[in-house]
């Protein structure tokens, strides 16, 4: 029997976590981890006390048909890497990795080619986290340093989403 790979055993987590999303576009979970530890885990949802898209069931952004990566001043949720740092101490996320996986709220399948929004890059680069390592498929992943997103600056390109 061979064992699953430590990237996909906490990918699996952060997939898992992604199912308690309330987004109606797209469940994203993110986990931090440092020294094989969970730090924390966060996944998109409203913030503490609002409703949720999911109660209610309207997202703006679809509404407007808003494309992924843009306007997201405009959408209810908090994101799941932003979930996942505000729930960290930045001593506990100093050379961490981020493992983020998305699901497909409508048939539960994982969405491959997802990336961090602009906003989410900036937290994770504030925050001190290293890499994000991102589902693409069951198997397969990506490992993004962090470094490479503070050398190339996407904030200066003028292009929208990711």
């Amino acid at each position: 029997m061979e064992r699953v790979s430590k990237h996909n055993y906490y990918l699996d987590i952060a997939q898992t976590v992604a199912e308690r999303s309330t987004c109606l576009r797209k469940k994203y979970g993110s986990i931090i981890v440092k020294n094989d530890v969970i730090v924390s885990t966060g996944y998109n949802g409203s913030p503490r006390g609002r409703k949720n898209c999911s109660d209610i069931s309207y997202c703006m952004r679809e509404h407007l048909q808003i494309p992924r990566g843009e306007r997201y001043e405009l959408c209810r949720s908090v994101h799941g890497e932003a979930n996942a740092i505000i729930a960290a101490s930045r001593e506990q996320m100093l050379g961490a990795d981020l493992y983020m996986a998305c699901v497909d709220p409508k048939d539960g399948s994982i969405v491959g080619g997802t990336c961090s929004c602009m906003m989410c890059k900036r937290m994770v680069i504030n925050a001190g986290i290293a890499r994000v390592i991102i589902r693409d498929t069951a198997e397969d992943f990506r490992i993004i340093e962090v470094s490479e997103w503070i050398d190339n600056d996407d904030s200066l390109s003028g292009q929208f989403g990711y």
